[in-house]
């Protein structure tokens, strides 16, 4: 596949808060799991919906000037297991039936919580467990409402701009007519309640740059990537300035800032990420209530890496203030890993999209450890050498390069993942102040995490399991990485594919 579109997260802005568009709604009530938590009838609560992306691919951080969608609405659901066609879909804005917004998902960054309201809606008092987004199609009937104004311009109502200005059509799977789904497990702190008598606002994360597939013919999907949380319109998010640890001054480079919050599983995983902008600041928002982990790495003149630095349990109306980053002494380059995706269905050739992160374990208070997603990275061009693009999202469709060691009947596709070739520096949040950590010395360790999805499904997982985790390299031995080095990471196989 084309490494057009990994570059990842990376576009300015400071503000991931900011942006980028539209908003998917408040919802929800209490728990219970299944339609035995059905709605009660003792009152309506009000839902207001927004949306936001602080995209991180935008040039010369990627390949995407803008990313339009246009959305024709957005529903709830209070039973877990709610199929598409289900009956008991709530609407929670009407106002886009007749009036379909379109959104540029890349729309200026701002450093304040302003978020674009897609609607709000009066709805029974319930725990509502499934969120989804509907989409205009690509070739709408006569008979469909679309907005006045189309940015598309001819390539469908969802489309991305390159830098070069050309447009192309955003292919979608089935989400036009069953909708871009938040399960619950993607419902940050849980299922979302709507009282009655109060109004409760849910923001969508729509992360714009690890939801477009680029295919090797030119063309680009979307496999998207949403989570969904209630929040409080006013509230301050996490914010902080990065410096370097000797000058206290900016960095003059790429620095990208990731929040993240842990699995069911106990693995960070990333929510939002962003790049802070040229005086080193960043700042998340709206967010639920909660505590996240912050990851940073950075990458300044000359292609110097800087150490990825973590500061673990932070709590929402944080501002961390000035944030060291050590830069790695000597390194003249961060390191890449480089590995192969196969799929099979066992006895015949399948396609799949593989979602790929690179994980470091770090200590997380007394003898515990956390693994945390290390936000991946793009080694800039310099006169000598190319540069060279981190590919976490592929699209494993052809059989044609497939290397010896790939077993029979298979699909194959490689990757590359820019990271630092460092060990994390940790500090604890801790309100009465807290310090960093030395980066240990000794290997750097990563584990490579790879999750399969069905193609054109909307995000569907596939095989058996649907997700591999390697922290072997090539020749079965630890996974290690060095500065300026291409480290190869040991074959994931994929099988028992749709």
């Amino acid at each position: 596949m084309s490494s057009l579109f990994s570059k990842h997260p990376r576009a300015g802005a400071l503000a991931l808060c900011a942006l980028a568009l539209v908003a998917i709604a408040g919802i929800i009530a209490s728990c219970g799991g299944g339609s035995s938590s059905s709605m009660t009838n003792t009152g309506m609560g009000t839902v207001n919906v927004s949306l936001s992306d602080p995209p991180s691919c935008l040039p010369p951080n990627g390949p995407f000037e803008h990313v339009y969608i246009t959305v024709r609405s957005v529903q709830a659901h209070i039973d877990p297991n709610a199929s598409d066609n289900s009956s008991g879909w709530q609407e929670l804005a009407p106002q886009l039936a007749n009036a379909p917004m379109q959104i540029d998902l890349f729309s200026v960054q701002q450093t304040t919580c302003v978020l674009a309201q897609l609607g709000s809606a009066s709805l029974p008092a319930g725990t509502y467990q499934q969120i989804r987004l509907l989409l205009v199609s690509n070739t709408p009937a006569a008979s469909d409402a679309t907005p006045n104004t189309n940015a598309c311009a001819g390539h469908g109502f969802n489309c991305v701009v390159l830098e070069d200005g050309s447009i192309h059509e955003l292919l979608l799977s089935s989400q036009a007519n069953t909708g871009l789904k938040i399960p619950p497990g993607q419902i940050v702190g849980g299922p979302l309640k709507v009282t009655a008598g109060q109004s409760v606002d849910l923001n969508i994360d729509f992360n714009a740059c690890h939801s477009i597939v680029a295919e090797g013919n030119g063309q680009f999907r979307l496999k998207p990537t949403l989570t969904g949380a209630q929040v409080s319109a006013n509230n301050s998010g996490i914010g902080g300035q990065v410096v370097d640890s000797i000058t206290n001054a900016p960095i003059n480079g790429s620095v990208q800032v990731a929040i993240e919050q842990q699995d069911a599983a106990g693995m960070d995983r990333i929510l939002m990420q962003a790049v802070a902008d040229s005086n080193g600041n960043f700042r998340f928002c709206p967010l639920p209530t909660g505590t996240f982990d912050i990851v940073i790495v950075a990458i300044g003149p000359a292609n110097l890496p800087y150490n990825p630095t973590a500061v673990l349990n932070v709590p929402n109306g944080t501002n961390l203030g000035a944030i060291p980053l050590v830069a790695e002494t000597g390194a003249t380059a961060p390191a890449q890993l480089q590995g192969v995706v196969t799929a099979t269905s066992g006895t015949a050739v399948v396609s799949i999209d593989a979602s790929l992160s690179a994980l470091q374990t770090v200590p997380a208070g007394g003898s515990a450890t956390r693994q945390i997603t290390i936000p991946l990275q793009t080694i800039p061009a310099t006169n000598v050498t190319p540069e060279v693009d981190s590919t976490g999202l592929i699209s494993v469709d052809s059989s044609t390069s497939c290397p010896t060691t790939a077993p029979k009947n298979t699909n194959c596709a490689s990757y590359t993942l820019v990271v630092p070739a460092s060990n994390p520096s940790v500090g604890l949040f801790s309100a009465s102040g807290f310090t960093y950590s030395t980066p240990a010395s000794g290997d750097v360790l990563f584990t490579v995490d790879v999750q399969a999805a069905k193609p054109m499904s909307g995000g569907v997982l596939d095989c058996m399991p649907s997700e591999i985790m390697t922290s072997k390299d090539a020749t079965a031995m630890p996974l290690k990485v060095m500065p300026a080095t291409i480290t190869n990471v040991a074959e994931t196989d994929f099988t028992g594919c749709t």
